[in-house]
Protein backbone atom coordinates (compact mmCIF):
# COMPACT_ATOMS: atom_id res chain seq x y z
CA UNK A 1 0.00 0.00 0.00
CA UNK A 2 1.28 3.18 -0.78
CA UNK A 3 -0.31 6.60 0.72
CA UNK A 4 0.36 9.64 -1.32
CA UNK A 5 -0.31 13.57 -0.66
CA UNK A 6 -0.76 15.69 -3.09
CA UNK A 7 -0.87 19.19 -3.69
CA UNK A 8 -0.67 21.56 -6.37
CA UNK A 9 0.04 25.62 -6.62
CA UNK A 10 1.48 27.30 -4.38
CA UNK A 11 2.64 30.17 -5.96
CA UNK A 12 5.43 31.29 -3.80
CA UNK A 13 3.64 30.82 -0.56
CA UNK A 14 6.28 30.46 2.25
CA UNK A 15 3.67 29.19 4.38
CA UNK A 16 1.71 26.68 2.21
CA UNK A 17 5.33 25.46 1.29
CA UNK A 18 6.34 24.68 5.32
CA UNK A 19 3.08 22.65 5.17
CA UNK A 20 3.76 20.61 2.43
CA UNK A 21 7.49 19.48 4.01
CA UNK A 22 5.69 18.71 7.06
CA UNK A 23 2.46 17.38 5.00
CA UNK A 24 4.31 13.71 4.68
CA UNK A 25 5.40 13.38 7.99
CA UNK A 26 1.66 14.36 9.33
CA UNK A 27 -0.43 12.27 7.22
CA UNK A 28 2.41 9.20 7.24
CA UNK A 29 2.43 9.70 3.48
CA UNK A 30 5.38 7.58 1.59
CA UNK A 31 5.72 10.38 -0.97
CA UNK A 32 4.56 14.20 -1.19
CA UNK A 33 4.01 15.49 -4.82
CA UNK A 34 3.48 18.81 -5.69
CA UNK A 35 1.83 19.04 -8.62
CA UNK A 36 3.15 22.64 -10.40
CA UNK A 37 3.55 26.29 -10.04
CA UNK A 38 5.68 26.83 -7.36
CA UNK A 39 6.77 30.43 -7.45
CA UNK A 40 5.37 33.07 -7.08
CA UNK A 41 3.73 36.09 -9.70
CA UNK A 42 4.93 39.51 -7.82
CA UNK A 43 7.36 41.64 -5.92
CA UNK A 44 6.08 43.44 -3.05
CA UNK A 45 8.73 46.97 -2.81
CA UNK A 46 9.50 47.82 0.75
CA UNK A 47 10.45 51.23 0.56
CA UNK A 48 12.52 53.23 3.06
CA UNK A 49 11.77 56.92 3.42
CA UNK A 50 14.10 59.71 4.46
CA UNK A 51 12.61 59.75 8.62
CA UNK A 52 13.75 56.07 8.54
CA UNK A 53 9.92 54.57 7.67
CA UNK A 54 9.76 51.97 5.31
CA UNK A 55 6.66 52.34 2.91
CA UNK A 56 4.48 49.52 1.23
CA UNK A 57 1.55 49.07 -1.02
CA UNK A 58 0.54 45.38 -0.34
CA UNK A 59 -3.03 44.00 -1.83
CA UNK A 60 -4.23 47.54 -2.50
CA UNK A 61 -3.73 49.09 0.92
CA UNK A 62 -0.43 51.50 1.76
CA UNK A 63 1.36 51.12 4.81
CA UNK A 64 3.80 53.15 6.27
CA UNK A 65 5.98 50.38 8.76
CA UNK A 66 7.90 52.03 11.55
CA UNK A 67 10.53 49.40 13.26
CA UNK A 68 11.59 46.02 13.20
CA UNK A 69 8.61 44.17 15.06
CA UNK A 70 6.28 45.49 12.53
CA UNK A 71 8.44 45.29 9.80
CA UNK A 72 8.97 41.63 10.03
CA UNK A 73 5.14 40.90 10.89
CA UNK A 74 4.55 42.63 7.49
CA UNK A 75 7.50 40.91 5.34
CA UNK A 76 5.99 37.43 7.13
CA UNK A 77 2.55 38.10 5.45
CA UNK A 78 3.79 39.34 1.72
CA UNK A 79 6.00 35.84 1.81
CA UNK A 80 2.97 33.91 3.54
CA UNK A 81 0.74 35.20 0.51
CA UNK A 82 3.14 34.02 -1.96
CA UNK A 83 4.92 37.54 -3.04
CA UNK A 84 8.45 38.66 -3.06
CA UNK A 85 9.40 41.64 -0.47
CA UNK A 86 12.24 43.80 -1.88
CA UNK A 87 14.26 46.11 0.37
CA UNK A 88 14.71 49.44 -1.92
CA UNK A 89 14.87 53.05 -2.12
CA UNK A 90 12.74 56.15 -3.79
CA UNK A 91 15.81 56.39 -6.03
CA UNK A 92 16.32 52.60 -7.19
CA UNK A 93 12.44 52.06 -7.83
CA UNK A 94 12.31 55.10 -9.94
CA UNK A 95 15.47 53.51 -12.48
CA UNK A 96 13.50 50.49 -12.30
CA UNK A 97 10.57 52.29 -13.61
CA UNK A 98 12.60 53.26 -16.23
CA UNK A 99 13.45 49.62 -17.74
CA UNK A 100 11.42 46.24 -17.61
CA UNK A 101 14.84 44.44 -17.91
CA UNK A 102 16.40 46.11 -14.47
CA UNK A 103 12.73 44.90 -12.95
CA UNK A 104 12.51 41.86 -14.18
CA UNK A 105 16.11 41.02 -13.38
CA UNK A 106 15.00 41.64 -9.72
CA UNK A 107 11.90 39.48 -10.33
CA UNK A 108 14.14 36.89 -10.96
CA UNK A 109 16.49 37.09 -8.01
CA UNK A 110 14.03 37.15 -5.57
CA UNK A 111 12.53 33.80 -7.26
CA UNK A 112 15.75 31.81 -7.45
CA UNK A 113 16.21 32.65 -3.58
CA UNK A 114 12.97 31.64 -2.92
CA UNK A 115 13.57 28.51 -4.24
CA UNK A 116 16.90 28.18 -2.84
CA UNK A 117 15.36 28.91 0.87
CA UNK A 118 12.75 26.08 0.00
CA UNK A 119 15.21 23.47 -1.48
CA UNK A 120 17.11 23.60 1.86
CA UNK A 121 13.78 23.63 4.19
CA UNK A 122 13.20 20.25 2.41
CA UNK A 123 16.58 18.66 3.08
CA UNK A 124 17.02 19.77 6.41
CA UNK A 125 13.51 18.28 7.39
CA UNK A 126 13.57 15.28 5.03
CA UNK A 127 16.65 14.13 4.72
CA UNK A 128 16.85 10.55 5.88
CA UNK A 129 13.04 10.23 6.78
CA UNK A 130 12.21 8.00 3.82
CA UNK A 131 9.40 10.43 2.51
CA UNK A 132 9.70 11.05 -1.35
CA UNK A 133 9.47 14.71 -2.25
CA UNK A 134 8.66 14.97 -5.46
CA UNK A 135 8.26 18.65 -7.15
CA UNK A 136 6.65 19.01 -10.99
CA UNK A 137 7.18 22.97 -11.99
CA UNK A 138 4.00 24.26 -13.38
CA UNK A 139 2.95 26.75 -16.54
CA UNK A 140 3.95 29.58 -14.15
CA UNK A 141 7.34 28.37 -13.21
CA UNK A 142 10.69 29.68 -15.29
CA UNK A 143 12.82 26.87 -16.20
CA UNK A 144 15.61 28.91 -14.30
CA UNK A 145 14.25 26.71 -11.42
CA UNK A 146 15.36 23.53 -12.65
CA UNK A 147 18.84 23.61 -11.46
CA UNK A 148 18.34 24.86 -8.27
CA UNK A 149 15.94 21.91 -8.04
CA UNK A 150 18.25 18.87 -9.68
CA UNK A 151 21.20 19.85 -7.12
CA UNK A 152 19.22 18.90 -4.47
CA UNK A 153 19.62 15.11 -3.13
CA UNK A 154 15.96 15.26 -1.77
CA UNK A 155 13.72 17.35 -3.90
CA UNK A 156 13.07 15.09 -6.87
CA UNK A 157 11.88 17.28 -10.05
CA UNK A 158 9.51 15.54 -12.04
CA UNK A 159 9.26 17.14 -15.10
CA UNK A 160 9.10 15.44 -18.26
CA UNK A 161 10.03 11.90 -16.53
CA UNK A 162 8.46 8.34 -15.42
CA UNK A 163 9.45 7.83 -11.86
CA UNK A 164 9.25 4.87 -10.18
CA UNK A 165 6.99 4.77 -6.85
CA UNK A 166 7.01 1.77 -4.60
CA UNK A 167 6.55 -0.28 -7.73
CA UNK A 168 4.08 2.14 -10.11
CA UNK A 169 5.00 4.22 -12.39
CA UNK A 170 4.26 7.85 -12.35
CA UNK A 171 4.24 9.96 -15.15
CA UNK A 172 5.26 13.62 -14.96
CA UNK A 173 4.88 17.36 -16.95
CA UNK A 174 3.56 20.88 -15.62
CA UNK A 175 3.37 21.97 -19.73
CA UNK A 176 -0.33 23.17 -20.23
CA UNK A 177 -2.18 24.13 -22.95
CA UNK A 178 -2.18 27.84 -23.75
CA UNK A 179 -3.28 30.58 -21.64
CA UNK A 180 -4.21 33.76 -21.74
CA UNK A 181 -1.12 35.11 -19.81
CA UNK A 182 1.59 32.99 -22.29
CA UNK A 183 3.65 31.78 -19.27
CA UNK A 184 6.65 30.39 -19.29
CA UNK A 185 5.78 26.35 -19.84
CA UNK A 186 2.56 26.25 -22.12
CA UNK A 187 2.24 24.63 -25.33
CA UNK A 188 -0.32 23.75 -28.33
CA UNK A 189 -1.98 20.91 -27.47
CA UNK A 190 -0.34 18.73 -30.68
CA UNK A 191 2.89 19.70 -28.20
CA UNK A 192 1.54 18.69 -25.02
CA UNK A 193 -0.07 15.25 -26.55
CA UNK A 194 3.60 14.53 -28.01
CA UNK A 195 4.97 15.42 -24.51
CA UNK A 196 2.91 12.79 -23.02
CA UNK A 197 2.91 9.99 -25.81
CA UNK A 198 6.89 10.64 -25.66
CA UNK A 199 6.08 9.36 -22.01
CA UNK A 200 3.92 6.16 -22.65
CA UNK A 201 6.13 4.45 -24.17
CA UNK A 202 8.23 3.79 -20.62
CA UNK A 203 5.16 2.94 -19.50
CA UNK A 204 4.86 -1.29 -18.45
CA UNK A 205 1.47 -1.57 -16.91
CA UNK A 206 -1.18 1.27 -17.35
CA UNK A 207 -3.75 -0.25 -14.69
CA UNK A 208 -1.47 0.85 -11.64
CA UNK A 209 0.20 4.14 -13.30
CA UNK A 210 -0.21 7.28 -12.38
CA UNK A 211 -1.01 10.21 -14.79
CA UNK A 212 0.80 13.45 -12.91
CA UNK A 213 -0.40 15.99 -15.15
CA UNK A 214 -0.49 19.80 -14.31
CA UNK A 215 -3.57 20.33 -17.28
CA UNK A 216 -6.89 19.02 -15.66
CA UNK A 217 -8.59 17.16 -18.55
CA UNK A 218 -10.74 19.19 -20.74
CA UNK A 219 -14.55 19.37 -19.83
CA UNK A 220 -14.09 17.22 -16.46
CA UNK A 221 -15.52 19.46 -14.17
CA UNK A 222 -11.59 19.73 -12.71
CA UNK A 223 -11.45 22.73 -15.27
CA UNK A 224 -14.02 24.78 -14.58
CA UNK A 225 -12.10 28.53 -14.21
CA UNK A 226 -14.04 32.21 -14.88
CA UNK A 227 -14.61 33.25 -18.70
CA UNK A 228 -12.77 36.32 -19.67
CA UNK A 229 -13.40 39.20 -21.83
CA UNK A 230 -10.78 40.82 -23.94
CA UNK A 231 -9.39 43.08 -21.55
CA UNK A 232 -8.63 39.15 -19.75
CA UNK A 233 -11.23 40.33 -16.67
CA UNK A 234 -13.90 37.81 -15.17
CA UNK A 235 -16.96 38.38 -16.91
CA UNK A 236 -19.57 39.09 -14.11
CA UNK A 237 -17.26 39.06 -11.35
CA UNK A 238 -16.43 35.68 -12.10
CA UNK A 239 -19.75 34.25 -12.15
CA UNK A 240 -19.67 33.60 -15.51
CA UNK A 241 -17.71 30.26 -15.75
CA UNK A 242 -16.04 27.26 -18.34
CA UNK A 243 -13.57 24.75 -19.46
CA UNK A 244 -10.17 25.64 -19.32
CA UNK A 245 -8.35 22.03 -19.13
CA UNK A 246 -6.38 20.09 -21.95
CA UNK A 247 -8.20 18.29 -24.88
CA UNK A 248 -4.68 16.56 -25.07
CA UNK A 249 -4.51 15.36 -21.38
CA UNK A 250 -8.14 13.84 -21.73
CA UNK A 251 -7.25 12.17 -25.05
CA UNK A 252 -4.61 10.59 -23.33
CA UNK A 253 -6.68 9.18 -19.99
CA UNK A 254 -9.68 8.17 -21.94
CA UNK A 255 -6.88 5.96 -24.43
CA UNK A 256 -4.27 4.75 -21.54
CA UNK A 257 -6.78 4.11 -18.86
CA UNK A 258 -4.51 5.11 -15.60
CA UNK A 259 -5.35 4.21 -12.42
CA UNK A 260 -4.97 7.91 -11.46
CA UNK A 261 -4.68 11.13 -12.46
CA UNK A 262 -3.09 14.13 -10.45
CA UNK A 263 -4.13 17.51 -11.79
CA UNK A 264 -3.95 21.44 -10.85
CA UNK A 265 -3.70 24.42 -12.57
CA UNK A 266 -7.49 25.89 -12.64
CA UNK A 267 -7.26 26.85 -8.70
CA UNK A 268 -11.18 27.49 -8.62
CA UNK A 269 -12.31 23.51 -9.48
CA UNK A 270 -11.51 21.75 -6.40
CA UNK A 271 -13.10 18.16 -6.99
CA UNK A 272 -12.54 14.43 -8.08
CA UNK A 273 -13.92 13.05 -11.20
CA UNK A 274 -14.23 9.66 -12.81
CA UNK A 275 -13.26 9.38 -16.22
CA UNK A 276 -13.50 5.74 -17.19
CA UNK A 277 -11.61 3.67 -14.81
CA UNK A 278 -9.56 6.73 -14.13
CA UNK A 279 -9.97 8.78 -10.52
CA UNK A 280 -9.09 12.21 -11.43
CA UNK A 281 -7.94 14.75 -8.80
CA UNK A 282 -7.80 18.42 -8.54
CA UNK A 283 -7.23 19.52 -4.80
CA UNK A 284 -7.43 23.12 -6.00
CA UNK A 285 -5.49 25.95 -3.85
CA UNK A 286 -6.22 28.77 -1.34
CA UNK A 287 -2.37 29.66 -1.37
CA UNK A 288 -2.91 33.47 -0.92
CA UNK A 289 -5.40 32.64 2.19
CA UNK A 290 -2.13 30.54 3.34
CA UNK A 291 -4.35 28.03 3.06
CA UNK A 292 -2.55 24.40 1.68
CA UNK A 293 -5.39 22.32 -0.02
CA UNK A 294 -4.39 18.95 -1.01
CA UNK A 295 -6.00 15.30 -1.12
CA UNK A 296 -4.41 12.09 0.38
CA UNK A 297 -4.93 9.11 -1.56
CA UNK A 298 -4.34 5.11 -0.81
CA UNK A 299 -3.31 2.91 -3.88
CA UNK A 300 -2.82 -0.67 -3.23
CA UNK A 301 -1.87 -2.60 -6.84
CA UNK A 302 -4.02 -1.46 -9.23
CA UNK A 303 -7.32 -0.52 -7.08
CA UNK A 304 -7.66 3.36 -5.28
CA UNK A 305 -8.61 2.32 -1.54
CA UNK A 306 -9.04 5.76 -0.30
CA UNK A 307 -8.90 9.49 -1.35
CA UNK A 308 -9.89 12.14 0.73
CA UNK A 309 -9.33 15.99 0.35
CA UNK A 310 -7.50 18.14 3.51
CA UNK A 311 -7.33 21.76 3.97
CA UNK A 312 -5.19 23.70 6.74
Amino acid sequence: MTRIFFATDVHGSDVCWRKLVSAGKFYKANAVILGGDMTGKEVVPLVKQPDGSISSDFLGIHTSLNGKEELDAHVKHIKDTGYYPFDTTPQEMSELSKSSEKANEVFRGLMIQRIQEWVQIAEKNLRGTGIRFIVAPGNDDNPVIDPILDASDVVERAEGKVLELDGRQMLNSGYTNPTPWATPRECSEDELEKKIEGMTSQIRDFKTCIFQLHAPPYGSGLDDAPVLDKDLKPIKGGTVRGPAGSTAVLEAIEKYKPLLGLHGHIHESRGARKIGRTLCVNPGSMYSEGILQGTLIEVDKDKIKSQIFTSG
